[in-house]
């Protein structure tokens, strides 16, 4: 089981905690990565894309000209695809991209996940990650003390935070989360990983136990 220092929003240090090992030292499987990143990029997809076929396409009822004595190729309607204006063949229709993966591989990539992150050292558990202001100068200094200052970083809290989370909205490469919503594509996309220490028990609850070795 890994032991990491606590510290506070100031930089100091604020105790030691004791990190799950059903969590955060598991085996790392990048193939669960690209299953789970892959369905979650899926998911935002809007699937909205329409394109009109000849039969859509307003105009077009009447016969262009005579069907013999032109000396051209018969044609039905100028709405027929090969017209400029006419219909599309085989155009992308509304769909839905979204496809499963079981409750088991998405944790179990979330597991691994957090391990990597773990391994790299590139994961800072810190208290006091509150704002009683709107103020994103008091956010960067806060991870510039924890030691994260202008890195790519994801910073999970335990529960709502809504000071923290809009203050930090307009900050470059900087991500605020509550660890009900912690998912893979977040933590991936970030190179630095910060846990608030109330929030590492909400992450056990989660992923921990008997499962975890899947």
């Amino acid at each position: 089981m890994a032991t990491v220092n606590v510290m506070n929003a100031s930089g100091g240090a604020a105790g030691t905690v004791d990190l799950d090992p059903a969590v955060f030292e598991v085996e790392v499987k990048p193939h669960l990565f690209h299953a789970e990143v892959r369905r979650q990029l899926a998911l935002r997809r809007a699937g909205t894309h329409s394109t009109k076929n000849r039969s859509a396409v307003s105009g077009g009822g009447a016969k262009p000209y005579n069907q013999k004595g032109t000396g051209r190729a018969r044609q039905g309607s100028i709405r027929s695809p090969q017209y400029a204006g006419g219909g599309v063949v085989f155009g992308p229709v509304p769909r839905k991209y979204d496809h499963k993966l079981t409750k088991k591989m998405r944790a179990a990539a979330l597991r691994s996940a957090l391990s990597l992150r773990a391994q790299e050292e590139a994961l800072v558990v810190a208290e006091g990650l509150t704002l009683d202001e709107f103020k994103t100068k008091k956010v960067v200094e806060m991870l510039s003390a924890v030691g994260v200052g202008g890195e790519s970083t994801l910073v999970v809290t335990a529960g709502p935070e809504p000071v923290l989370e809009k203050s930090a909205r307009n900050i470059p490469k900087l991500a605020v989360i509550r660890a009900e919503g912690l998912n893979v594509y977040d933590v991936l996309r970030h190179r630095k990983l910060v846990i608030a220490k109330g929030a590492l028990e909400a992450i056990g609850a989660r992923l921990g136990g008997a499962e975890a070795s899947a």
